[in-house]
């Protein structure tokens, strides 16, 4: 995460990032060249806004080494809390909904930048860095992001998850995974057209039970076998189908 935003935030004549902090000083190696880095939390220097774009079980503890600071404190987790940060603290959130992987590029223009603060100028600063890099910067609150951050583990975690399963069904049978993707394309552009409900198609759909115990025989591995029934039980029972 830290990553990607330093590479929206340096192409940006509007925002000046000013230093970056790591535990790693091996992962400090990508900015070192860039911008000044530390390690250490003493020297860390002031600042306007501080982005802690760290593992969700660190924001708690890293952020008490800010409370010093004068500058607004914003975390990057879809699921933790606001008030995670320290209390007494000029406090916020910035969130951006998209999946980073190091070494694929995104544009930000397109990621939904998710905000939240205790008051107003604290939502201005945050929605201006945000319209910075992004086109669409949205107010919400803890709730409405950790329900936000659910769903995107169901859109995208769980989506990519099946892929890597279909993948090894491809690879067990010495069939290409790329025959797949324009599968897979469709699925996803769809749904800008379709609401899911109606997008569904497959024999859970269509109530198809010779297909269904079928594909349950040809499945080897006995989590395949449960996830599979799991989820064409979903899916049958969405549509009123009898189990």
């Amino acid at each position: 995460m830290a990553k990607h935003l330093f590479d929206a935030f340096t192409v940006q004549n509007g925002t000046e990032i000013i230093q970056v902090y790591g535990r790693n000083k091996n992962a400090l190696s990508y900015f070192n060249n860039q911008i000044n880095t530390t390690s250490d939390l003493s020297n860390i220097k002031e600042a306007d806004i501080y982005l802690v774009a760290i593992s969700d079980a660190a924001i708690s503890e890293v952020s008490k080494f800010l409370v010093a600071k004068k500058g607004l404190i914003a975390h990057t987790s879809g699921s933790i809390p606001m008030n995670a940060l320290p209390h007494k603290q000029r406090r916020g959130v910035f969130y951006p909904l998209q999946t980073f992987s190091a070494n694929r590029k995104v544009n930000f223009k397109e990621i939904p930048i998710c905000i939240e603060a205790e008051n107003e100028d604290d939502y201005k600063l945050l929605n201006e860095l945000g319209s910075a890099i992004s086109d669409k910067v949205i107010q919400l609150d803890s709730d409405q992001r950790k329900a936000l951050h659910l769903a995107a583990v169901f859109t995208n975690n769980f989506t990519n998850h099946m892929y890597h399963i279909a993948q090894e069904i491809c690879i067990q049978n010495d069939v290409p995974f790329e025959l797949l993707l324009p599968l897979i394309n469709e699925t996803a552009t769809k749904i800008h057209d379709l609401s899911p409900l109606d997008a569904q198609t497959g024999p859970a759909r269509r109530n198809d039970a010779g297909t269904l115990e079928k594909h349950l025989a040809q499945l080897k591995h006995k989590n395949h076998k449960k996830i599979y029934a799991l989820l064409s039980k979903s899916i049958r029972k969405t549509y009123g189908k009898k189990l």
